[in-house]
């Protein structure tokens, strides 16, 4: 055992020596257990110790064409430098007397919302905080139809059974109507809820009270309106082609609470935004489960950036939206210069994906980098490289889509497909 954690030690300098007899024993032990072979102890061990040392969550090439991909981080954030060290994290340098972290990010949603607001951990949270402080111990109408499922199994009528509040159906799942609502408003009605259908859309026989009809019938009954938007969209998208709710109609419609994610249209961190009439929000950021949900000195950093870049105009630096509004040409030249050295390669139209499950039917024309022969091959081998890089495969075909591609890795994507 000395020997080996010798001769480790020297492979793994920067490894302590406790850690590496620890491993070594475990693995002796497995041996004596016969789960390994003996003579596989000095490999098994060099392993783990690999293991240990190499952080498994590292920077990816997205060629998929996906702009707010769930399995790569979703929105891709801009460079910035974590605060190393200590910070002012809740410490009002001017007074000298403790702060809120909220002061780090509440006045840029004020400048882009002109409402109040916090943030908490995601927009599940947001939708649980709500309920919580809101609608405890009462009911919260909701329709049929907005009744959704989204990834990993998060669901509306469980987020609303652990928050405390009691869910009343109106409507049928494709037709719900006012009166519908008006029918169901009793003494225990605590709030009127509307989820927007994220990753799904009804067509056909389909319809439902728009929003500042049900806040009228809010404000007549005096009961609040929330609004889960989901996808958060700051910005008016649709000169480029994406339709999506924006916070701000839905406040100017009368919404009493709106609530929608940081890291989708917003291009932000994983983070989720509560805005709206500031007696509610004063009386949900007062509720103990705040406390438990509110964004870590990480994520406030993050995201104080990256609304200041929406605060300031700066559409451009923040990558998820850069990318959405990249013109088609601009990608069919990047893709055209990609391929001239490469074999068999062309260039083809396609569409890229706003999102893979938060956004359906969002997509954006571009124009794709197809590889014939060995995609299987190719795929895997692109997803070993480093960076790791990741793609589509259709009809035998590798697909890379230099939408989600940062310019700058285009000579690096390059030398990984001639290789």
């Amino acid at each position: 055992m000395d020997r080996l954690a010798r001769d480790l030690a020297a492979t793994f300098p920067h490894i302590a020596r406790e850690r590496i007899v620890s491993i070594s024993r475990a693995v002796v032990e497995a041996a004596r257990e016969n789960e390994i072979g003996i003579e596989d102890i000095d490999t098994e061990v060099r392993d783990r110790l690999r293991r240990l040392a190499e952080p498994t969550l590292k920077r990816v090439i997205n060629a998929t064409g996906v702009v707010l991909h769930t399995n790569l981080g979703r929105a891709p954030l801009r460079e910035f430098q974590p605060v190393a060290g200590y910070s002012n994290l809740e410490y009002d340098l001017a007074t000298g007397k403790r702060g809120r972290r909220d002061e780090h990010y509440v006045p840029l949603l004020q400048e882009l919302l002109g409402a109040a607001a916090i943030a908490v951990n995601n927009n599940a949270a947001a939708t649980f905080l709500v309920l919580r402080a809101l609608a405890e111990g009462g009911e919260a109408i909701v329709s049929r139809g907005e009744l959704i499922e989204i990834g990993d199994g998060f669901r509306i009528p469980d987020i609303m059974a652990q928050s405390g509040a009691r869910l009343r159906e109106v409507g049928t799942t494709n037709r719900t109507h006012l009166t519908d609502y008006e029918r169901a408003i009793n003494p225990e009605t605590r709030l009127l809820m509307r989820v927007h259908p994220s990753n799904f859309h009804q067509t056909g026989f389909v319809g439902k009270p728009n929003l500042h009809e049900l806040c009228e019938l809010g404000k007549r009954s005096g009961v609040p309106v929330y609004e889960d938007l989901g996808s958060g969209c700051l910005v008016d998208l649709k000169p480029y082609g994406i339709d999506e709710p924006l916070v701000a109609d839905s406040l100017k419609a009368g919404a009493s609470i709106v609530s929608f994610s940081c890291d989708k249209l917003l291009g932000g961190p994983q983070a989720g935004i509560i805005a709206g009439d500031a007696m509610l929000i004063g009386r949900i950021r007062s509720h103990p489960m705040y406390r438990a949900l509110r964004l870590d000195k990480l994520a406030v950093q993050a995201l104080s950036d990256s609304l200041r870049a929406l605060a300031l105009g700066d559409l451009g630096s923040l990558p998820g939206l850069r990318m959405m509004m990249t013109p088609p040409e601009e990608i069919r030249q990047r893709a055209a210069k990609l391929i001239e050295a490469i074999p068999g390669a062309t260039v083809i139209e396609g569409e890229s994906v706003l999102g893979g499950g938060s956004t359906p039917d969002q997509c954006i024309p571009t124009w794709l980098v197809a590889i014939s022969g060995h995609a299987s091959s190719l795929e895997k081998r692109f997803r070993a490289s480093d960076p790791p890089v990741v793609a589509r495969i259709e009809k035998d075909r590798l697909l890379i889509d230099l939408r989600t591609v940062f310019a700058a890795d285009d000579a690096l994507l390059a030398a990984l497909l001639k290789g």
